[in-house]
């Protein structure tokens, strides 16, 4: 055993050495070779004794370093030269190579370090010439900007592709029939000239936002494929006086060098409000470029060939000289779409849209009283990115109902935990709905729900059963009575001393509803006359200094007129109520179980709950 232990150990020992001696091959291998390079290379007295004894056949020498490159006789051309290093400016080594006639080249290095002199400072030259270069182009740019600083920042398209025709406007016949003779005149003006017609110089598209106006004036341009200017009106004022009426006069000058032409203001109310107006008088910038704007239109010179066309949402707000005849001398209103308008609108818009065949593109027409053109744009864009998050293939009706919500009351939030609160809330929107649904000249029920949307924490929606330009007294007074409604509920269910903050916004549109059946429409005793001025442009100077319009014995009127309308609704709201309570609780109830009820859902359960109750009454009688 003793035996066999010695001969492993000596096992060991042999490989830990072998294993030693790999390594230090490994680290020391390549200074072993540069040992045996430098033992193979040339010493000076070497080099001497090789010369005397003709070993040498060729040596190159340089002036700027001493350093001889020496090839040996028998090497080959290709073989590489021995470098060696001798004395300075050494007579005896060239007089001995002279002697031995050996083959002496003198090869300078200096060209080579004057060239890579040159190239090491050429490095940090050329940023410097860079960045000269760079600042001389931004001061040109500057010149160039400043001679440029009165042109006109038009938008200039030689053809007008637009990519938009009338057949891409929906829901404004009337204003697209209007601007059709635009269309007309600038493709064929003889037909108004061989009558001795003239086309209008200016049209001013008026409506509120969203309607429509720059989607028509770029139908115009698509229609007509005239050159085409678009400009804001913000964009004429600047800072610098003189500046915007140096832009007017440039953009008129473009348009006659391109009539017959298109030019299309945006929101001309930002230059054309009136002039002189305002507290402490008017901009004097802005009113010289409407001054200029009015001379362009319709001054000493004629223009040909060009029509204004403007946008703006605020008309009562411009100049009266902006709207005379030879200027804008017709208006075409861009109102919100009626119900075959609002139609027409979603079908353009769902054109490019996977929509399921069960949705009714009319049944959300009618669902959508005041929708704009952007506003059911922006509906079916909200049931698209919707249908695309729920992963499904088109947008079905519960995507179209949940973007109807979301564009008119906000996001949907967290559905109410606390049973108290949650009934509370429900007690108000079912007493909402309950008095809408009971007195017929009140709008019918769409949805109830609780869940929270935007900062309501509960909802009731109400859809007209028609278009309405025209609202009665009756239909007021339903309408404040319906908007007490969760009120008079509150306090039929919790008492007086439990009611809640929660009617703080109807309370509010309600004393504005009342007070202006008083002041503005004449419906109280007070008689038919205007009591009150709804115009605040305090930023036209108007209302400033404000002069009562009435006494303050008709001040004291009105106010008691208005209390005795909201008092004789809130005491209707609360007997409607008192006598539907079991109806209520059992609303609330399915309400509070559902989350959401739906309007014919609703109208239904009314309608049988009454049925119940007046065989009840006729049996017991």
């Amino acid at each position: 055993m003793a035996g066999n232990k010695g001969v492993a150990k000596q096992n060991l020992r042999r490989l830990a050495a072998g294993s030693l001696l790999i390594l230090q091959s490994m680290l020391i291998g390549t200074p072993a070779i540069a040992q045996k390079a430098e033992k193979d290379a040339l010493t000076y007295g070497e080099l001497l004794q090789k010369i005397d004894a003709g070993q040498v056949s060729r040596v190159e020498l340089d002036p700027e370093q001493p350093i001889a490159k020496v090839q040996l006789a028998g090497q080959s051309a290709d073989a590489p030269l021995q470098e060696v290093r001798i004395l300075e400016r050494d007579r005896e080594l060239i007089e001995r190579l002279r002697s031995k006639n050996v083959e002496i080249e003198v090869n300078s290095s200096a060209n080579s370090r004057a060239a890579m002199w040159f190239l090491l400072n050429l490095l940090w030259i050329l940023p410097l010439v860079a960045l000269m270069l760079l600042f001389l182009r931004r001061s040109a740019n500057a010149g160039s900007q400043a001679m440029n600083f009165g042109k006109s920042k038009a938008r200039f398209q030689m053809e007008a592709k637009t990519g938009i025709t009338f057949s891409d406007v929906a829901g404004i016949d009337e204003a697209k029939e209007e601007l059709q003779e635009v269309v007309t005149f600038l493709k064929q003006p003889e037909r108004f000239t061989a009558v001795g017609a003239k086309i209008p110089k200016g049209v001013l598209l008026v409506g509120s936002p969203g309607t429509g106006k720059t989607l028509l004036a770029k139908a115009i341009a698509g229609e007509a494929g005239v050159p085409f200017f678009s400009i804001s009106g913000s964009e004429f004022v600047e800072m610098f006086v003189g500046v915007g009426a140096s832009r007017v006069r440039d953009l008129f000058k473009k348009a006659k060098e391109n009539a017959p032409c298109l030019i299309f203001i945006d929101e001309i109310d930002a230059v054309g409000r009136q002039r002189g107006a305002g507290i402490g008088g008017g901009n004097d910038e802005r009113e010289q470029t409407l001054n200029q704007l009015l001379t362009e239109m319709d001054g000493f010179e004629a223009n040909t060939g060009i029509i204004i066309i403007a946008a703006t949402n605020r008309p009562d707000v411009l100049d009266v000289a902006l709207l005379r005849p030879g200027r804008f001398d017709r208006q075409v209103i861009v109102d919100t779409p009626d119900l075959k308008g609002r139609l027409e609108i979603l079908q353009v818009h769902a054109r490019n849209k996977k929509v399921d065949p069960s949705v009714s593109l009319e049944a959300i027409a009618r669902r959508t009283p005041g929708f704009s053109g952007a506003d059911l744009a922006n509906l079916l864009n909200e049931a698209a990115i919707l249908t695309a998050r729920r992963r499904k293939e088109a947008i079905t009706i519960l995507e179209v109902d949940d973007a109807v919500d979301r564009v008119v009351a906000g996001m949907e939030g967290t559905p109410l935990v606390d049973s108290k609160s949650k009934r509370l809330i429900a007690y108000h929107e079912i007493g909402h709905a309950l008095i809408a649904t009971v007195i017929k000249e009140h709008d019918p029920v769409q949805k109830v729900t609780l869940i929270p949307r935007g900062q309501a924490q509960g909802l009731t929606w109400f859809t007209p059963n028609e278009e309405q330009g025209l609202i009665s007294r009756s239909q007021l007074l339903a309408r404040i009575t319906a908007t007490l409604g969760g009120r008079a509920a509150e306090e039929v269910v919790f008492g007086r001393s439990e009611i809640t903050t929660g009617a703080g916004q109807d309370l509010q549109q309600l004393t504005n509803l009342a007070r202006q059946m008083v002041t503005r429409f004449g419906m109280t005793d007070l008689g038919l006359i205007l009591l009150e001025d709804q115009n605040n442009d305090v930023f036209l100077g108007r209302d400033w200094m404000k002069r009562s319009e009435s006494s303050e014995e008709i001040a004291s009127k009105i106010d008691a007129q208005v209390r005795e309308i909201i008092g004789k609704c809130y005491q209707k709201a609360l007997e409607i109520l008192q006598e539907q309570r079991s109806l209520m609780d059992f609303l609330v109830e399915q309400l509070i179980e559902q989350e959401t009820i739906d309007g014919d859902a609703f109208r239904q359960i009314v309608d049988e709950y009454t049925q119940v109750d007046k065989e009840q009454l006729a049996v017991s009688r």
